[in-house]
């Protein structure tokens, strides 16, 4: 029996320790790593095609957005459909 609560204590602990250490691979990226990424960014894109690469995200969030407020509405309307319903 205390062997099992020891087993347990001790995978509770390497399981601490792998999150500490995925954490800590996060917060590893430097500003010098960050600026080598936009160099290569730079140089594969070019200074011309990065504002349109920019302008896609960008259009690309704003339909996500507006996706998302469209489905909340519907469902806002559907469910006040059904309550109505239930309180005829």
């Amino acid at each position: 029996m205390p062997y099992t609560f020891q087993i347990l204590l001790l995978f509770i602990l390497l399981l601490k320790i792998k999150i500490m250490l995925l954490f800590n691979l996060l917060l590893a990226i430097g500003p010098w790593q960050v600026v080598l990424v936009a160099v290569v960014i730079l140089l594969l894109f070019g200074g011309k095609k990065i504002p349109e690469l920019m302008k896609g995200l960008g259009s690309g969030i704003k339909e996500f957005k507006k996706g998302v407020k469209e489905d909340e509405f519907e469902e806002d309307s559907l469910t006040k459909k059904k309550s109505s319903k239930l309180e005829d």
